[in-house]
């Protein structure tokens, strides 16, 4: 008899365990996967460390949740500063002064505020229906064209006209110099990867891989007090309501036998015609890069969701909103179970968010 059941070896799973077992708690945690981590997961491919399931860069602005990771790895100081290429134009991201300058041979804020708001302005929107319209009223045309439109319809498998205004309901412009894409205090990626920390945080608790809980369940009813679900809610319930939307990855990864391939961790793709939203070069993500004479490159492909995929991103517009909250109504059919983590959520969590919900979870759950 354990006091949690706790499915899924992600990060919030793990958060919850590690916080359970310290306040003396018995948990058992069971993944379908063959490895913990879930799509943080991270191994050693010819001396470089390659993550497995797309880039991840820890980043917070929560005192809270970075001192709470520290205390199973140490952070390098890896700053994400991604590059966007557009046909034979490459670009800096997040849309800053060097994107600016670089679109229209400009060197001041005053002038990149004039373009946008007079290209803006030309659009003749006020209140934006979809996502295009959205980013027209927010950004302007040269940059919607150039740096949203293509890549984003890769990644949503629909045409922007035809994807909901609220998914971008803000474009961040930043009129410096500054290509740190993200704004948070802290960031950074563990050493000896992200791995090597849910393992340490889940020292002394049992772990079961390649277990199903459907069928672990079956055979064990009662083997805990409560269980901790970060699968899919739907399936929980055998998908009574229906399923729930989500878009999925495809991943291509090859070793090189050059000793860098792009000169950046992250390079997206945002021409519509070229099939791979980005280039992930993963010896650039430690800090001191790797003195290899090779590299390993992945390539990131949309990839439409059907049920066994590993579900990355859920489509939150109103139909599959209304359906969640069917579900989360459901729920509290089963004060048994908590439901956390993106899909037992049925949100999009960075990952500080995941640990943050994953602390409260097990806080109020003791």
């Amino acid at each position: 008899m354990y006091d949690f059941l706790i499915v899924g070896a992600g990060l919030y799973g793990a958060t919850f365990a590690q916080v359970a077992n310290e306040n003396g708690k018995r948990c058992l945690i069971i993944d379908k996967r063959k490895h913990i981590a879930g799509n943080t997961y991270t191994e050693m491919v010819d001396d470089i460390i390659v993550h497995k399931y797309g880039a991840h860069i820890f980043h917070t602005s929560d005192k809270t949740v970075w001192e709470y990771v520290n205390r199973f790895a140490a952070f390098n100081n890896y700053i994400n500063s991604p590059l966007a290429i557009y046909g034979d134009e490459i670009y800096n991201l997040p849309f800053n002064m060097n994107t600016f300058s670089k679109l229209w041979n400009i060197s001041t804020p005053s002038e990149a505020k004039k373009i946008i708001e007079s290209q803006r302005a030309a659009t003749g929107i006020t209140t934006p229906k979809n996502l295009e319209e959205q980013a027209l009223f927010l950004v302007g045309k040269d940059i919607y064209e150039k740096l949203i439109k293509g890549y984003t319809q890769k990644q949503w498998g629909m045409a922007c006209s035809d994807l909901p205004a609220f998914i971008i309901n803000r474009l961040p412009l930043r009129f410096t110099y500054d290509n740190n894409y993200f704004n948070d205090k802290f960031q950074g990626i563990p050493e000896g990867g992200y791995t090597q920390l849910v393992k340490n945080m889940l020292q002394d608790i049992e772990v079961q891989l390649e277990t199903c809980y459907f069928e672990f369940i079956k055979k064990n009813p009662s083997i805990a007090k409560k269980i901790i679900f970060s699968g899919a809610i739907d399936e929980f319930f055998e998908f009574c309501y229906g399923q729930l939307e989500y878009r999925s990855l495809r991943f291509e990864s090859e070793k090189l036998n050059i000793d860098d391939f792009q000169g950046n961790a992250v390079i997206n793709y945002t021409d519509f015609h070229v099939p791979h939203t980005r280039i992930i070069e993963h010896k650039h993500f430690e800090f001191a890069m790797p003195h290899t004479n090779h590299t390993v490159v992945t390539k990131e492909f949309p990839a439409v969701y059907k049920h066994g995929d590993i579900p990355y991103y859920p489509v939150n517009n109103n139909k599959n909103t209304a359906l969640y909250n069917k579900y989360e109504q459901l729920s509290k059919t089963r004060p048994d179970v908590i439901f956390g983590g993106r899909c037992g959520k049925y949100k999009y969590y960075d990952m500080d968010k995941v640990i943050a919900s994953a602390l409260s979870d097990a806080m109020n759950a003791l």
